[in-house]
C-alpha cells in the first residue's frame, strides 16, 4: 500500500547547517545524534497499523538518547493512495493543512504519536456549528477557500470571474465552464468569460507565484540571513548600527539616510546618482511610540520630604523608647520595642522603592503609521507587527467553569490585532473532555461573534460581559442593522450558554450509552465463546467517550489506568487553523444570520493543548504547563511575544496588545523583557470589604517600581518577550553592568568569571552565529532541533524597527510581511514530543529557561530572574482597562489566596532567589523591593504579638511606657500625622481613593494575623523538614447567581486560618471590659494607663472589623453583625449606668481623673 511521507523531524533537521557552521569556524564537528525520525503509517482494513522506516525504541534514556514517534494518518477523502493531486505541491500542502486541522494528535512517553481524524467534535448541530472549522469544509467560513459545496481548495486570489465575488477555485471554475454552461454558482448569472481558452490565456499572463522551495526553517531564516550580508562591522567585531544606517545603500526604508530615487528599482543600474533622500524623512520627524510622564513636583516633592521626615522621627522615637524603659513592666516594654523596630524596618523596605513613581502613555496612531501604513518597504500595507502567542491556562473545570474560559477565548479571538499574527493556546492541565468540547463550542460560536465585534466595534469583546452591561448598548452605533444583528447574536449566545452548561450531562449520558453498548458486546462475545458455561459478570472500564464514538485520550470521569489527572497522554488539537494573509470578507444576510459582506471573517489560530502526565514525574503545576506551551508554540507559530492570561481574565480593551507592543517596538524596547498590565476585577462588592481590588498594590507599588527597573510579574496579564523567557541576557548587556549604587560602571570581568547562576547566553549584541554554542543547546532547551532553530527567528522578529539612528539592534521595515508557513503533520508531531513528560529531563527548563520551578509563586521568581540578568520591565496602565477578571469575595477563599502568595514569598526568602543574592545588574531599590517580597510574611510574627499587647496592658494594669508624658504623645502625633500625609499624597499620585487605602490597611492586619502567620510555619516546615506545600486552586465564579450578585460574600466557610483573628478580637474585647471595670471601681484609678490600652485595642478592633463582618455572615437580608453590635452597645450602656449610679455605699463614680 502506498503511503504519503512527510519531511522529517527534530533529530536531523538542522544537522547539515550545524556541520557547515562548525567547518566554517574551524571547530571540531559535533557528534551526530542518532538518526531517529518521525515516520508515518496507515491503518489497514484489518485494523492493523503499518509503519514505514520505523527504528526500534531505546529501552532507556541517556543523555543523548532520543525517542521515535509514529504518526498514523487515517484515510480521508483528500488522502487516498495514488491520488493524482499529490503531484501538485500546493494541493499537497492544502490537503495536509486540512488533515491537521481535523485531527486530534496524541502521544507521549514510550508511546506512538497518533493523528486521529475527528469525524465529529461536538454533539450540537446548530447553524453556528454548521461552519465549524473542524467539520467538513471549514475554510468556507474562515479562509480564502472555494465556496462550492464539497470543495476546500484555495479560491482564486488574482481576479474572481464574477462581479458577485463568489469565491471559486480554478478547478471548479474550469468545471463550470466545461459542464455548467458558464453559470456562476453564486448569483446564477452567466460569466463574462465563458471561453475556456480565453481564461487559460489570462492566467498565463499573470506573474508566477514565488518559489517556496527549501525546508520550512530555511524559508524562515532566509530573510534574516539576507540582511546579514550587508552588515558592517566595527573594529571590535560588533555590529555597528550607525555605520550601517549611514554608509550603506540598502533599501530597508526609513532606517537609511540614502534613499533610491523614484523608478530606481529594478533598472539594473547601480549608479550613485540613483539615490536621493526620501520625502518622508524630510517632512516627517521621528516620533516615539511611548512617553514617560513624571509625577508633578507639587506632589512628589512633599511626598519624598515626608518620607525623610518620618524616617528621622521614627529613628528619634525608637532611640527615646530604648532610653526610657518601663521599669514596672519590663517584659511589656521589651516586646513592644522589638516589634516597633521590626515595623520600622519593614516600612522602610516598603517605602523606599516608592521614591520615583512614573506614568506612561502610548501613541497608537504612530504604531499604525510605522507598522501598518503603505511605504516603500511595505507597498501593500500588510501589517509589519510581530506575532503574539496568547496562553490561557486552566486546570480543573469544576473550579474554573468552562463557560468562563470560553468567554475568555472569545475575547482573545476578537482582539484588535492582525489576525494572521495572533495565535491562542489553551492549556488544559486536567485533560478534561469537558474543557475540550467547550473550546470546540467556543471556536464554533466565534464564527459569528468575532465578525459581529469587528463590524460594530464592540467593547468589551467578552460576550457575557457585553450582554451584561447596564449602560445603553445602542450608544454611538451608527449602522442601521446593529439592533437586528445584536438581537440575533444575543439569541445565539443564549443557545451557546445552554450548550456549554449542558456539556457535563451530555458527556455523561453519551459515555453511559457507549459503555452500556460495550458491555452488551462483551456479553455477546462471551456467550459465543462459552455457550454451555454460566455467564459471569463482566466488568469493563467506564471510559469517557468523544462525540465521534472513540475514547477520550485524556482524563476519564471514572479514573482508569492512563486516564487520570496525573496519568494521561499528551493531546494537541488545532481548533482553528492558521488564517490566510489577506482579508476575507463574508457573505450577505441570505446565507448568514447577519450581513458580513464587508467584514473580515478570518479567525486567529486556536490550539487546545494538554501536556502529557505520568506517575513518577514532577509536573511542576502551572509553571510546567506554561513551559510546555512555550515549547509547543515555538514549533507551531513561534510568535516573538507571549501574552499569558488566567482562564478568568479576559481582554476588556481590544487594543491592549497594541499598547503593549508600543513599548516593545519603541527605541530601547529590545531591552524590555515584559510589559505588565494591572489586574482589574469584576464582581467585587461595592465596599470592597477584603481589598480584593488591590488598588494600592497595582496603582501604587507597581507604578513606583516602574520608575526603577520595572514592576514585578504578577502571574497574568503580562506580555513577554520570548527570548527573555529562554534565559538570554538583554542586548548590549556586556557594555556595562549596574554598580551597587545607582550609577553605571564598565564591566571588567568576563563572562567566565561570573557565577553559573548569573551567567546567561547572550544573544543580540552582534549577529555572530556562534554566540549560542550548539553543544549547549540540547542541554538547555532539549533535543528538538525545530525548537532550537526557532530561537534566532524569534529574536530577530522581536526587534524594533531600525527607523532611527539611535535604534540599536533593530530590524529592517517590512521584514515581517512574509507569509506564515502552513501547519503540517510532522510539525504537530514535533509539538507532541516537546510536551511529553520526559522532555525536560536533563535540561535547563524550569531552572534557567522558561517559568522557574520551586515555588508556588512562580510568577515572582520568573520576573526576578529576568531582572537579575539586567532586563527591564514596563508597567502599562491603559485608559480603558486592558484585562478584567474575577477575584474571590468570600473570606475563606480570600485568605487561602493570600496564604498561597505568602507561602511563595517565604519559599523565595529561603531559596537562591533571595534578593540578598542578586547580581550587580539589579538596581539597589529594585533589590529592596524584591527583598520586601520575601520578608513581608515574617512581619506577622511581630504583628500578632503587638495585637495582644493592648490586652496584656489592660489585664496587667501597665502600659508600654512608664507614663503618658508629653514627649511620647508628641512623637505619636508626628508619626500619625506623617502617615496620614503620606497616605493623602500617595492617593494623589497613584489615583486611588482614600477608602481603598484604608481597606488595604485593614486587610493587611487581617492577613498578617492569619494567612501570613500560617505561611511562615509552612515555609519553615518545608525548609527544615522537607514537607511539601499543597497548592489550593482559587475558585472562579461563573456568575450564574441572578438572585444576589454578592451572595458568596456572606457565605461562612470555616478554616483554621480564622482562629488567630478570632482570639485577638475576643481577648481585646474582654480586656477592654476588664480594664474599664477595674479603673472605675478602683480606689486610685489609673486613667492614663487605661486610655493607652483602650486606644490601641480599638486600633486593633477597627482593623479587624471587616473580618468580624465576614465571620458573622447574615441572617436573611440583615447582616448578623448588626445583632452583635446591638449586644455590645447594650453591655456598654449597662456598664455606664452602673458607673453613674453605683451600688449602695459608694459615693464616688470612679475617683478623680488626673491627666499627666
Amino acid at each position: 500500500m502506498a503511503s504519503r511521507s512527510f519531511r522529517v523531524s527534530r533529530s536531523d533537521l538542522s544537522s547539515t547547517d550545524s556541520d557547515m557552521l562548525d567547518s566554517q569556524n574551524a571547530k571540531p564537528p559535533l557528534p551526530p545524534p542518532p538518526q531517529n525520525r518521525v515516520t508515518f503509517a496507515r491503518r489497514t482494513s484489518s485494523g492493523r497499523y503499518v509503519s514505514y522506516s520505523r527504528d526500534d525504541l531505546d529501552s532507556e534514556l541517556g543523555s543523548n538518547d532520543f525517542l521515535n514517534y509514529t504518526v498514523q494518518m487515517p484515510p480521508t477523502p483528500d488522502n487516498q493512495p495514488n491520488n493524482n493531486g499529490n503531484n501538485n505541491p500546493g494541493s499537497a500542502q492544502k490537503v495536509e493543512e486540512q488533515f491537521v486541522s481535523n485531527s486530534l494528535f496524541t502521544g507521549g512517553f514510550n508511546s506512538i504519536t497518533r493523528a486521529h481524524l475527528m469525524d465529529k467534535v461536538i454533539d450540537s448541530s446548530s447553524d453556528a456549528n454548521s461552519h465549524h472549522p473542524l467539520m467538513g469544509s471549514a475554510a468556507a467560513a474562515k479562509g480564502s477557500s472555494c465556496s462550492v459545496n464539497g470543495c476546500d481548495s484555495k479560491a482564486m486570489t488574482d481576479t474572481l470571474p464574477c462581479e458577485c465575488d463568489f469565491k471559486i477555485c480554478r478547478e471548479c471554475y474550469i468545471d463550470v465552464l466545461k459542464t455548467g454552461n458558464g453559470i456562476c454558482p453564486g448569483c446564477k448569472e452567466q460569466y463574462k468569460t465563458t471561453d475556456l481558452n480565453e481564461a487559460m490565456e489570462s492566467w498565463r499572463a499573470l506573474p508566477p507565484p514565488p518559489s517556496s522551495g527549501g525546508s520550512k526553517m530555511e524559508r524562515r531564516l532566509s530573510l534574516m540571513k539576507s540582511t546579514k550580508s550587508m552588515l558592517v562591522r566595527s573594529q571590535t567585531g560588533d555590529f555597528d548600527h550607525n555605520r550601517w544606517l549611514f554608509e550603506t545603500k540598502g533599501t530597508y526604508g526609513y532606517g537609511n539616510a540614502i534613499w533610491p530615487k523614484e523608478n530606481g528599482f529594478g533598472n539594473g543600474g547601480h549608479d550613485d546618482d540613483d539615490v536621493a533622500e526620501p520625502n518622508e524623512l524630510m517632512t516627517k520627524p521621528w516620533r516615539p511610540l511611548t512617553r514617560k510622564l513624571q509625577i508633578p513636583a507639587a506632589i512628589i516633592s512633599p511626598y519624598r520630604l515626608l518620607i525623610a521626615v518620618r524616617m528621622v522621627v521614627l529613628g528619634l522615637f525608637l532611640t527615646w523608647r530604648v532610653q526610657h524603659p518601663n521599669t514596672d513592666a519590663v517584659w511589656l516594654w521589651g516586646m513592644s520595642i522589638v516589634c516597633e523596630i521590626w515595623f520600622t524596618f519593614s516600612w522602610i523596605l516598603d517605602q523606599l522603592p516608592k521614591l520615583n513613581p512614573v506614568n506612561r502613555a502610548t501613541d497608537l496612531n504612530v504604531l499604525r503609521e510605522k507598522f501598518e501604513s503603505r511605504s516603500p518597504s511595505n507597498p501593500t500595507g500588510i501589517s509589519d507587527l510581530p506575532g503574539i502567542d496568547i496562553f490561557v491556562s486552566t486546570a480543573d473545570p469544576e473550579k474554573e467553569p468552562p463557560l468562563v474560559t470560553a468567554n475568555t477565548i472569545l475575547s482573545i479571538l476578537a482582539a484588535d490585532y492582525p489576525v494572521e499574527k495572533l495565535s491562542c493556546y489553551v492549556s488544559d492541565d486536567g485533560g478534561a473532555l469537558l474543557t475540550f468540547e467547550a473550546m470546540a463550542e467556543a471556536a464554533s460560536f466565534a464564527n459569528m461573534w468575532v465578525p459581529f465585534c469587528r463590524k460594530h466595534n464592540i467593547e468589551p469583546r467578552n460576550p457575557d460581559s457585553y450582554f451584561g452591561l447596564k449602560k445603553d448598548p445602542y450608544k454611538n452605533k451608527v449602522l442601521s442593522d446593529f439592533v437586528k444583528d445584536r438581537r440575533r447574536v444575543k439569541r445565539e449566545y443564549d443557545e451557546f450558554k445552554v450548550r456549554i452548561n449542558g456539556l457535563p450531562d451530555s458527556i455523561r449520558r453519551r459515555s453511559d450509552a457507549y459503555n452500556a453498548r460495550e458491555e452488551i458486546k462483551a456479553m455477546k462475545e462471551q456467550r459465543m465463546k462459552k455457550a454451555d458455561d454460566p455467564i459471569e459478570a463482566i466488568k469493563i472500564n467506564k471510559a469517557t467517550w468523544m462525540a465521534d464514538g472513540t475514547h477520550w485520550p485524556g482524563t476519564w470521569m471514572t479514573p482508569s489506568a492512563s486516564h487520570t489527572k496525573g496519568d494521561h497522554a499528551g493531546i494537541i488539537q488545532v481548533m482553528l487553523k492558521p488564517p490566510s494573509d489577506k482579508p476575507l470578507c463574508g457573505i450577505g444576510e441570505e446565507y448568514r444570520l447577519i450581513d458580513l459582506s464587508n467584514v473580515d471573517i478570518r479567525l486567529p489560530m486556536l490550539v487546545y493543548v494538554s501536556r502529557e502526565k505520568r506517575p513518577g514525574y514532577d509536573h511542576n503545576k502551572k509553571a510546567g504547563a506554561m513551559n510546555a506551551l512555550v515549547r509547543a508554540s515555538a514549533i507551531m507559530s513561534n510568535g516573538p511575544f507571549i501574552l499569558n492570561l488566567d482562564c478568568d481574565h479576559y481582554i476588556y480593551n481590544s487594543q491592549a496588545m497594541r499598547e503593549g507592543m508600543c513599548f516593545m517596538m519603541d527605541r530601547g524596547g529590545d531591552r524590555i523583557c515584559y510589559v505588565q498590565f494591572p489586574q482589574r476585577f469584576e464582581g467585587i462588592d461595592p465596599s470592597d470589604r477584603y481589598a480584593n481590588r488591590n488598588t494600592v498594590f497595582f496603582d501604587g507599588n507597581m507604578r513606583a517600581l516602574d520608575g526603577l527597573q520595572g514592576p514585578v510579574y504578577v502571574g497574568t496579564g503580562c506580555l513577554f518577550r520570548r527570548i527573555a523567557l529562554y534565559g538570554f541576557d538583554p542586548p548590549r548587556s556586556k557594555e556595562h553592568s549596574r554598580s551597587f549604587c545607582f550609577g553605571r560602571r564598565k564591566k571588567h570581568n568576563t563572562i567566565a568569571n561570573a557565577s553559573e547562576e548569573n551567567r546567561a547566553l547572550r544573544m543580540g549584541d552582534s549577529d555572530d552565529e556562534d554566540l549560542m554554542t550548539l553543544s549547549l543547546s540540547p542541554k538547555m532547551f532539549g533535543n528538538s532541533n525545530l525548537l532550537i532553530d526557532s530561537i534566532p527567528v524569534a529574536e530577530f522578529q522581536g526587534r524594533p524597527l531600525a527607523d532611527h539612528p539611535s535604534v540599536k539592534n533593530g530590524r529592517p521595515p517590512g521584514a515581517l510581511t512574509i507569509t506564515r508557513d502552513l501547519l503540517d503533520a510532522s510539525t504537530v508531531a514535533e509539538a507532541i514530543s516537546v510536551i511529553s513528560c520526559w522532555y525536560e529531563d536533563k535540561t535547563e527548563w524550569g531552572q534557567r529557561v522558561g517559568w522557574i520551578y520551586g515555588s508556588v509563586t512562580e510568577d515572582v521568581v520568573t520576573g526576578y530572574r529576568m531582572h537579575n540578568r539586567g532586563w527591564k520591565s514596563v508597567y502599562c496602565v491603559t485608559k480603558r482597562d486592558a484585562f478584567r477578571g474575577t477575584a474571590p469575595i468570600n473570606l475563606t477563599d480570600r485568605l487561602h489566596q493570600v496564604l498561597r502568595w505568602a507561602t511563595g514569598s517565604v519559599e523565595i526568602f529561603f531559596s537562591r532567589n533571595n534578593a540578598l543574592l542578586a547580581s550587580p545588574r539589579m538596581k539597589v531599590l529594585q533589590r529592596l523591593a524584591y527583598l520586601n517580597v520575601g520578608i513581608y510574611p515574617f512581619t506577622s510574627i511581630f504583628l500578632i504579638v503587638y495585637c495582644f499587647l493592648p490586652a496584656l496592658s489592660l489585664f496587667s494594669g501597665q502600659f508600654i511606657v512608664q507614663t503618658l508624658n508629653v514627649t511620647f504623645l508628641v512623637y505619636l502625633l508626628i508619626i500619625t500625622l506623617t502617615l496620614c500625609g503620606l497616605a493623602v499624597l500617595e492617593v494623589k499620585w497613584s489615583g486611588i481613593e482614600l477608602e481603598e487605602w484604608w481597606r488595604n490597611e485593614q486587610f493587611w492586619l487581617i492577613g498578617g494575623t492569619s494567612a501570613h502567620l500560617a505561611a511562615v510555619f509552612q515555609g519553615l516546615l518545608k525548609v527544615v523538614a522537607g514537607v511539601e506545600i499543597s497548592f489550593t486552586l482559587t475558585s472562579k465564579s461563573s456568575g450564574d447567581d441572578d438572585d444576589d450578585e454578592f451572595a458568596e460574600l456572606y457565605v461562612v466557610k470555616w478554616t483554621s486560618l480564622m482562629i488567630p483573628p478570632i482570639v485577638i478580637i475576643m481577648v481585646n474585647l474582654i480586656a477592654i471590659a476588664v480594664g474599664l471595670s477595674r479603673t472605675i471601681y478602683s480606689v486610685i484609678p489609673q486613667w492614663s494607663r487605661l486610655l493607652g490600652g483602650v486606644f490601641f485595642s480599638f486600633w486593633v478592633l477597627a482593623h479587624l472589623y471587616p473580618f468580624a463582618k465576614g465571620l458573622m455572615g447574615r441572617r436573611g437580608k440583615t447582616p448578623t453583625i448588626v445583632f452583635v453590635w446591638s449586644g455590645l452597645i447594650a453591655i456598654i450602656i449597662s456598664l455606664l449606668w452602673v458607673a453613674i449610679n453605683p451600688p449602695a455605699g459608694t459615693n464616688q463614680i470612679g475617683g478623680s481623673f488626673q491627666f499627666p
